[in-house]
């Protein structure tokens, strides 16, 4: 084991401070998800800092940033990129899109229609985009960082289950606390304008090729034995829930495992505690579990069901 993954994960976390004030258990799960390879889902209000802090993300690890406005009219084309001919050589030339980056913010996802975000499902699960039946590797660093509104919000379309499921984690951006909010307004007070990163000064921490390695020595480290049936036995008592009509599929299993692996990591531990694994159950499944009718009309929400699943899931000694 070395400190790398730590090392990095401490000082991502106190440059992002200098822009994003609070949000504390927010940057945790974005930074785990990013250090564990897996793509992230963040919902919040307009006005939230979502856009902000993958913002300071990408530029702490100075890796080849992309970003997607999502909106009605986009085409997935617009995504993906397109094949232009070149009338010198007489014929096509692949002109990839804005997917072509190692970490891609697409802003307002779910303000595109269905067919539009369907088109960042191959890339985030095959790592790869085919145009014109000819497939175009993406970078070993690739993750997808979606933002998007709650769904309640006029303009804005559910995404698709099947996409839901390539996210690692769902994570959910509340309002500041009143001492956070007077933080803000005090940055602006110093006539700082947010938007301009430039002017907080923020550090690289790593490039590319760190942030490879430490992906790839968290995907390296094993669990011990008996955490695995106890991963199985949390995500088949989803399915089995009486307020639940799909529970979690195999994939969420894996993708707690990959998680907890990463926050061991990221807290200097080489070994996964049952307290990592539920510290990320809840970003990890509260967007893979579909409620029955009634059960939402009662006003239940996936977080309590995944509570209650914890709560009686006897834990490994």
């Amino acid at each position: 084991m070395t400190d790398l993954a730590p090392r990095l994960f401490e000082e991502a976390r106190r440059e992002i401070a200098k822009v994003v004030v609070g949000q504390d258990d927010v940057v945790e799960q974005v930074l785990v998800c990013l250090f564990a390879g897996g793509h992230v889902l963040i919902e919040g209000t307009p006005g939230t800092a979502k856009t902000l802090l993958i913002r300071a993300v990408a530029r702490v690890f100075n890796c080849v940033f992309k970003r997607i406005q999502f909106t009605p009219d986009l085409m997935p084309a617009d995504i993906t990129g397109t094949n232009i001919f070149d009338p010198r050589q007489q014929e096509f030339q692949f002109r990839p899109g804005p997917v072509f980056g190692q970490l891609v913010l697409g802003d307002e996802i779910n303000r595109a229609p269905a067919k539009t975000q369907a088109a960042l499902l191959e890339a985030m699960q095959e790592r790869q985009v085919t145009v014109d039946g000819v497939s175009h590797p993406l970078p070993e660093v690739f993750t997808v960082f979606a933002t998007q509104n709650p769904i309640e919000q006029e303009g804005t379309y559910p995404l698709p289950e099947a996409q839901l499921d390539r996210f690692m984690m769902k994570v959910l951006v509340n309002y500041p606390t009143e001492d956070q909010e007077a933080g803000i307004l005090r940055v602006h007070q110093q006539g700082i304008r947010i938007e301009d990163l430039s002017r907080f000064e923020l550090q690289t921490v790593a490039g590319a090729a760190e942030l490879l390695q430490a992906q790839e020595e968290i995907r390296q480290r094993t669990v011990r034995e008996e955490l695995l049936p106890y991963i199985a036995r949390i995500i088949r008592a989803t399915r089995s829930n009486l307020r639940v009509e799909f529970g979690a599929s195999p994939r969420a299993g894996v993708m707690i495992l990959t998680a907890a692996k990463a926050r061991a990591a990221l807290q200097g531990r080489g070994h996964v505690l049952p307290d990592d694994i539920k510290a990320v159950a809840r970003p990890v499944l509260r967007h893979r579990i579909l409620l029955k009718p009634g059960a939402e009309i009662d006003g239940f929400r996936p977080e309590e069901v995944i509570d209650g699943v914890l709560a009686q899931t006897e834990v490994p000694r």
